[in-house]
């Protein structure tokens, strides 16, 4: 790994962890200083993230971090669609990915009673990019990866995070066990569902954040 790929990771973390918000300007002269890297190196790590979604570039004004409109979600949440449930649908119950799913499904659960929505959201996250790993396909684990980030800046334009996270907890479970107890088709078919409801849930609360 370059220095350039190791900074593009490290910003791309702190953009997932919610360190840097959807919107915040980045300055290009204090991330140099801070990070103790050139200028040069820092453009192409900007250049890198916004290839993938993550930071968007207003002329005359910089850099910022990419705040997903309602189209971002629409696109965000096809793609999402025709990657994972065409995965789960030819999965093996067996696959090793699936324990990665379950411990996902178990740190979420962790998360419900003492409301760590940060935690819950990471782990929401990594059940899903199990979902993937079941492709055994690196190209697809490398693109889901990048939109899972662009995800995370969606949730994070939420205003109400317990709202958005705590419910699909417990549909996580139900999609594990529809797999396991039922098969592919049945998994796929409850993933294709919590996706369209997670999908509605997201436009609505975008539409309410507009009004407000």
């Amino acid at each position: 790994m370059t220095h350039r790929d190791a900074l593009t990771d490290h910003l791309r973390q702190k953009i997932i962890n919610g360190e840097l918000l959807p919107g915040s300007r980045l300055s290009e002269s204090a991330l140099a200083n801070q990070m103790d890297v050139s200028r040069n190196t820092l453009r192409e790590t900007f250049r890198a993230l916004t290839e993938q979604g993550l930071l968007g570039h207003v002329p005359y004004r910089g850099v910022s971090v990419k705040a997903p409109t309602e189209a971002d979600v629409l696109d965000i949440y096809r793609c999402r669609r025709t990657v994972e449930c065409s995965v789960m649908g030819q999965a093996h119950p067996q696959h090793p990915a699936v324990e990665r799913m379950l411990c996902a499904v178990q740190e979420a659960e962790s998360h419900v009673t003492d409301k760590n929505w940060l935690g819950m959201g990471s782990a929401n996250m990594a059940f899903h990019e199990a979902i993937v790993a079941l492709s055994d396909s690196p190209r697809l684990i490398r693109m889901f990866r990048n939109v899972s980030a662009e995800l995370r800046l969606v949730f994070l334009m939420i205003e109400d995070p317990g709202a958005l996270h705590e419910p699909f907890v417990k549909s996580n479970r139900e999609i594990l066990e529809a797999l396991l107890s039922d098969g592919p088709e049945a998994g796929a078919d409850a993933l294709e569902q919590y996706l369209l409801e997670s999908e509605r849930w997201v436009l609505g609360a975008y539409g309410r954040r507009r009004i407000d």
